[in-house]
Parts: C-alpha cells; structure tokens; sequence
C-alpha cells in the first residue's frame, strides 16, 4: 500500500497527539477517516480541524471507549453505516493511557482499567474490525505498542507494570500476526509501532479517562498516588499542599508534551512512511533507535541504576 488515496482508515483514539495528526495525514492524502474517541471535547477538535483543511474528503467521529468491548462494537456498526462500506484498508489501534503503575499498591481497578484500554481495546478492535479487512482487496494493521513494550521501566524509582505489561502484549500480539496473516490472510499488512518520548497529552487525558471532571480537578486519590509518585522519583515535597501537588502535575504534563523530542505530526509521519514501506516494526524517535539497542546489546543488565543512568 504505496498511498492511502481513496483508501477507507479507522483510528481510534483520534482526539488528540498521534491519533489527530493520523487523522489530519491520512486525510490530507485523500484517505477517508472514521476516528473514535471517549473524550468528546477533543474528538470535536479533530473533526473540526481536519474537516475544514480537507472537506472533500469523508470523516466521521464516533464516542468509543476501547476499553469496553460493547462500544467498540457499535463503533463497527456505525462505521459500516456512515461509510457505506463492507470493507476497510487501514486500521490504526493508537488509542491507549496511562495508570496502574504499581501492582502491589495499586488499586486493582485503576491496574485493569488501564490494562483492558492498552491491550483489550487493541485485541478487541481488531477482532471487531477483521472482516471489514479481510474483505478489502489490500488492508494493514499498526498497532501502536512503546518502547515500554521492549523496556518495562520508566526508572528505577517509578513502578510501570500494567501500561508496559499491555504494551509487551500488543507487541508479541503484532509479531505473532505476522505468520497468522501470511498464512490465512496474505493481502493484510502489519506493523507494530513502538515510539519513545512523543508530544502528546497522554498525561492529562490518562487522569480524565480515570475519573477526573475537569482539566483542574483532581481527586484526594489521584493527588495521593501522583505525591508518593514524585517521592519515589526524589523531590521533597512531603509538606506540599494538595494545590500545590496539583501545580507540578499539570507542569510535568505540559513539560511532557512542550519538551518532547519528536512531536505527534513528526511520529504519525514516520508511521505512515512505515506503513507504506510495508515495515512490520517501526520505532518513531531517536530515543526509541538508541533504546532499543541498548537493550538488545545488554538485555540482563536493562533493570540495573547503572542502565536507567545511561538513558537519562
């Protein structure tokens, strides 16, 4: 699949960073976008914005929750109806968040609710959507897993299991489709995607999807797991007031977006380059490459201080 002209794509998690620029590129080369969201303001965004740059082309927007089976069903049935179509081409699972850091001291819901969006909403979406490819005369599958998908860690001080625990899944998931398609669906492609440090909001829109209202309103237990968060990683703050905690949470999420190396319209290029080269594993950053060979250069030693000092 050398363009994406006249081609019909569905991407979930479309409302904001990598999902959104997927969107605005695919849309740009003439693609049709049927996009998924559960957090409505942003999906208006999205439609908004691509809508007016390319208004020839179809794009619908849909409120999904990848993390409930049920919904992303009905996206599937609405899809078939607002595009009129029995087939797809593209199917980009990107939706994803973050939570569930600690499985000893974490709250089990708050570990599986982030578990069930990063890995079901794929194994899910997929599974809903595979006839609509299978159907098409030629589709592709990415599957966004992270470099936490070959690395576990986010640090030495900070615990990371049920984002990298899912993410290892969608990555061994990817692999092992490669054969299943070869075989009994050879006109389907697949690509696993792996970024580093991209700009996008996934802090922020991580805590509404956990419950929070608002932008500014966090609960007494989201403020209590960030504030043994950030002692864990070393800062003093034990007599800092809940306001206060609430002040660093919302400048490291936008020090996370503002300072990232790679931005999300520089990552979802590098995915839809990936796509048409027909690349099974693409890793979107240059943090991503040097990461990634570190680990596979010394994978016994990538839990060790002296590791995580070296990719600092």
């Amino acid at each position: 699949m050398d363009n994406f002209k006249e081609k019909i794509a569905v991407v979930t998690g479309g409302g904001s960073g990598m999902g959104r620029e997927l969107v605005r590129q695919l849309a740009r080369e003439g693609c049709s976008v049927a996009t998924c969201d559960v957090i409505d303001k942003n999906l208006q965004q999205t439609l908004e914005e691509v809508g007016s740059e390319c208004p020839e082309v179809q794009l619908s927007g849909h409120h999904c929750d990848v993390g409930v089976e049920a919904d992303i069903q009905r996206f599937e049935s609405e899809v078939r109806e607002e595009h009129a179509t029995s087939h797809i081409n593209l199917l980009f699972n990107n939706a994803g968040i973050g939570g569930g850091g600690s499985f000893v001291n974490d709250s089990r819901e708050n570990w599986e609710r982030t578990f069930n969006i990063c890995w079901n909403g794929v194994y899910w979406t997929l599974r809903a959507f595979l006839p609509l490819l299978k159907a098409s005369d030629e589709g592709h599958v990415v599957n966004t897993s992270s470099v936490n998908g070959f690395w576990a860690s986010l640090g030495p001080g900070v615990p990371h299991t049920a984002y990298s625990a899912a993410k290892f899944a969608v990555k061994g998931f990817s692999e092992a489709l490669l054969t299943d398609f070869r075989i009994h669906a050879p006109h389907i492609g697949v690509s696993v995607v792996m970024p580093g440090h991209i700009g996008t909001s996934i802090a922020i829109n991580s805590q509404l999807i956990m419950g929070r209202k608002t932008e500014m309103e966090f609960s007494s237990e989201a403020i209590k797991a960030w504030r043994e968060r950030l002692i864990q990683a070393g800062m003093q703050i034990h007599n800092e007031s809940d306001e206060q905690i609430v002040e660093r949470i919302l400048e490291r999420s936008d020090a996370f977006r503002d300072n990232a190396p790679t931005s999300a319209a520089q990552a979802a290029s590098i995915i839809l380059e990936g796509v048409k080269e027909n690349r099974w594993r693409i890793l979107v950053g240059e943090d991503a490459h040097r990461l990634d060979d570190r680990v596979r250069k010394a994978p016994e030693k990538a839990y060790d201080f002296e590791f995580f000092s070296l990719t600092s």
